[in-house]
Order: C-alpha cells, then sequence, then structure tokens
C-alpha cells in the first residue's frame, strides 16, 4: 500500500473508533442501559478499554502519517518509537478474540513495528495486565459485584490461576505478532531494535 493509502486508512479506521466510543458513552445517559454501566461505568470491562486503547493508536498512527507527510522521518522518531510500543505491547495483544483483530492484522500487513526488546515489551504487557486485574479487584472490594460474573464461582487459587493463564496467553499473542511482523517485513520491522 502506498503512503497515502496508509493514511487513510488509519483516518478512516480512527474515525470509527472514535465514532465507537462516543456511541457507548451515550448509552450510559440512557435509563435502562445505564445499569449495565453501573459501579465503575463501561470503563470496567477490558472491551470498552479496547476501543478506547485502538482510537488512542490510531490517533497515533494519523499523526505519525502527517508529520512524515510534512517533515519526512526527521523529527518525529518520538512519535514513531511510541506508536510501535503502542501498537506492540498493548494494543495489538489486547485486541485478539474481538472484531478489532482484523484491524490489527491489516496494520501488521501495512507497516514494519520495531518491537522492543522482549523483556520490556513483557514486562510493559504484564504491568498493563496488572493495572487492569487491580482495577477488577478494586471495583469487587468496593462493590461486592465481580466486573465478569464468572469469577463468583472461582476460588482465590482459582482467581489466581485464571489472571496468570489471561497474561500466559496474552504473552503468547505478544510472540506472534513480534513473529508476524518478522514474517511479512524481515529485518526492515527490526531496524531500530537494539541487538539482544
Amino acid at each position: 500500500m502506498t503512503r497515502t493509502s496508509t493514511c487513510i486508512y488509519h483516518f478512516l479506521v480512527l474515525n470509527w473508533y472514535v465514532f465507537l466510543n462516543y456511541y457507548i458513552s451515550q448509552q450510559e445517559k440512557d435509563k435502562q442501559k445505564s445499569k449495565i454501566f453501573q459501579n465503575g461505568g463501561q470503563w470496567k470491562y477490558l472491551t470498552f478499554l479496547n476501543l478506547f486503547l485502538q482510537a488512542i493508536f490510531y490517533g497515533v498512527a494519523c499523526l505519525e502519517d502527517t508529520l512524515k507527510r510534512m517533515k519526512g522521518k526527521k523529527d518525529i522518531k518520538f512519535v514513531t518509537a511510541f506508536r510501535d510500543l503502542l501498537f506492540t505491547t498493548l494494543a495489538f495483544p489486547v485486541s485478539t478474540h474481538t472484531s478489532i483483530f482484523p484491524f490489527s492484522l491489516v496494520e501488521i500487513i501495512l507497516r514494519p513495528h520495531c518491537y522492543p526488546m522482549k523483556k520490556k515489551g513483557l514486562t510493559l504487557l504484564a504491568a498493563a495486565c496488572l493495572v487492569y486485574i487491580s482495577r477488577v479487584l478494586w471495583i469487587y472490594l468496593r462493590t461486592g459485584t465481580w466486573v465478569y460474573p464468572v469469577f463468583a464461582k472461582l476460588s482465590a487459587v482459582g482467581l489466581a490461576v485464571f489472571f496468570s493463564l489471561s497474561y500466559i496467553f496474552s504473552a503468547s499473542i505478544y510472540l506472534l505478532g513480534e513473529k508476524l511482523n518478522h514474517w511479512k517485513w524481515g529485518d526492515l520491522g527490526q531496524s531500530r531494535k537494539k541487538k539482544k
């Protein structure tokens, strides 16, 4: 795809995610539907956080596209590095098993992404998982209600196992994204990466 086509794609996907985030936020105003969003609002669900994360990622991708067209590759290294870090450690791993995943696969095909060193990438992913797990536990402690009712059926050990397996799954998806990126782009996607 040409640079212009990629820019248009990012712009269209960004607008789609902005629309979805806006539309969903309006549902809280409906009395009947607002019951769904009690005790933490829509932000307690990973699905809604994922939509917001994707909007941020595609916003950064659009910004980078625009700056590249205006300045070339000069002076935008920070934006490109942030775009890659956001995509590789959060946007791609969190997008799996949802309707968002095809957009993430297209993103891998459209342009190379520089993956951070494995230790850094997996640590950032683990930190994001811990933040979300902490939020889920905090909501439970505050309200006595689990964000996802299935958690009520699990013991403390069961919850620990579930959260651990969720991280292992996310880490596997992170590694899959790295392999797909390397398969599609070879060393081009790794050009800014330091040797391990």
